[in-house]
């Protein structure tokens, strides 16, 4: 049988969903889904990775950057509303590619989708730890400079008293595996948690725009667009692709929504108003964030640092010394910071949540170990690979400097979004038939371009991180062939129990 060997959306329907018994808990509305979407989207891009684009990357025009990087989303989040409608089981990519473009390519973007969640919440976890660890020094307290970042780190030790190397991110761990437990018990208690953090980070969000609006220097927006240093992507319009390229992490999270489509209590109606709704709200918070930052701060200063728009906020209470705004602005630069703790907590939980759900969806289709589909028989969630995951991530966000671990994930996501493009034109033509809830408009045109502008995002990124991507995707191609391939249910059919007990 062809390594290119699909399978049908019925047959996909009925092996995730089976008669119900034993499966996930459909559990979530429309409501909690859009939460999920922007727990997990805004975090580390706009907190962290954003003033390390516009200080590197793209200058003030990183807006131009968050523009670019959020029409592609929008591209993409329309074709995965059109999948997840159509196919509401878990799986996300992995599922659309295999009904749509084949077993190996769905093998692939499943893999690649590792990449983007697990290293995504291992950047998530980094920031963390930064701004836990900026929070502690604003409360006067001090944390060992050795165990907060990754090995080799420079770390400026508090009340600039000189720097220290770090050997290991003690606090990103933890975290990690604070997650991992609360997702072991479920995922309504974890989606509750995930609602409430939403509501403060949202406003805290609102309040630094509204706020840090009245301390900006419009000469820290000129020139706009920098001149380029004659090397790509250190700004000029290179910047500001390669800007939209790093910073295009913000974004990612609409596509963590359409992994927990077999957890939506009606995922046709529901699943295209949680992606394309958060989506939507992030998008214009982000613009509006990263032209309060660049215009409070010159962008160089946030070179390498873990919490930009602290520091943005911190010059804005400078400014705002003697006059009436100080106590409110001296109180913000705290409060932001345990936003911005928030902020990331939430972004964990949502991708920690989407791993291991891909893990299932593999592991059904005998691409994985039976242990990867195993759900607990209490909690109703996939708790070994929960665990798995956790213990990953865990080790990835002690040892991995956050700006390697970004445009991994970018890359990966970028990846993820060119396939489903792909697959949206592929079904329509070989599935006309098929009822599809939510349609996406203009097809082939849309999707083709969302693919297109995904590529050419990818293209912009480093050399380094192409090759980081390379040699994961040889590892994968090679467990596909030397374990998935042979004992993949379409080549050795068995019942989903079989599958999961064998």
């Amino acid at each position: 049988m062809s390594i290119f060997a699909t399978k049908s959306i019925e047959q996909i329907k009925t092996e995730q969903l089976g008669s119900g018994e034993g499966g996930l808990k459909r559990v979530l509305g429309p409501g909690q889904l859009v939460m999920l979407g922007v727990g997990a989207i805004i975090g580390t891009g706009i907190f962290v990775l954003t003033g390390q684009a516009a200080a590197a990357n793209a200058g003030p025009a990183i807006v131009l950057s968050m523009v670019i990087a959020g029409l592609t989303s929008v591209l993409a989040a329309l074709c995965y509303s059109e999948f997840a409608a159509t196919v509401p089981v878990a799986g996300s990519a992995y599922t659309y590619a295999y009904a749509t473009l084949g077993e190996f390519i769905a093998w692939v973007i499943g893999w690649d989708l590792i990449l983007e969640y697990a290293l995504g919440a291992a950047t998530v976890a980094v920031g963390w730890s930064g701004n836990f660890v900026t929070l502690l020094h604003q409360l006067g307290l001090s944390f060992p400079a050795a165990v907060s970042a990754a090995p080799g780190t420079v770390v400026q030790l508090a009340g600039g008293m000189g720097t220290s190397v770090a050997v290991f991110n003690l606090p990103a761990v933890f975290i990690t595996l604070a997650v991992t437990l609360l997702l072991i018990v479920g995922v309504s208690e974890s989606a509750s948690v995930n609602a409430v953090i939403v509501v403060i980070k949202v406003a805290i969000v609102l309040v630094v725009i509204g706020a840090g609006a009245l301390f900006i220097v419009p000469a820290n927006w000129h020139p706009f667009i920098p001149p380029n240093t004659g090397t790509f992507g250190e700004y000029g319009w290179s910047g500001v692709l390669r800007g939209a390229g790093v910073i295009f992490f913000a974004y990612i999270g609409f596509d963590a929504v359409s992994t927990s489509a077999q957890e939506a209590r009606d995922p046709q109606r529901d699943m295209p108003r949680g992606i394309l709704g958060s989506l939507a709200v992030c998008t214009v918070l982000f613009v509006l964030v990263s032209g309060v930052m660049v215009g409070i701060v010159p962008y160089r200063q946030m070179l390498n640092q873990p919490a930009p728009l602290v520091i943005a906020i911190e010059a804005a209470a400078g400014r705002a010394a003697g006059t009436s705004w100080a106590p409110l602005m001296n109180g913000l630069t705290v409060l932001l910071t345990v936003g911005a703790i928030a902020a990331l907590s939430s972004v964990m939980v949502v991708m920690m949540l989407a791993q291991p759900r891909i893990f299932l969806a593999m592991a059904n289709d005998r691409l994985l170990p039976a242990w990867a589909a195993r759900i607990h028989p209490r909690f109703k969630t996939p708790h070994v690979s929960t665990i798995v995951t956790g213990v990953v991530v865990a080790i990835a966000a002690g040892l991995t400097p956050i700006a390697t671990l970004g445009t991994l994930v970018s890359i990966g996501t970028l990846m993820a979004f060119v396939i489903v493009s792909i697959g949206v034109i592929v079904l329509r033509r070989t599935r006309p038939d098929l009822p599809r809830p939510f349609r996406m408009p203009w097809v082939p045109v849309l999707p083709a371009l969302s693919a297109l502008i995904a590529f050419i995002l990818m293209l912009g990124l480093p050399r380094a991180t192409w090759e980081r991507l390379i040699i994961w995707m040889v590892i994968g191609i090679a467990i596909y062939f030397g374990y998935g391939y042979r004992r993949s249910r379409l080549r050795a059919p068995v019942t989903t129990a079989s599958a999961i007990h064998n």
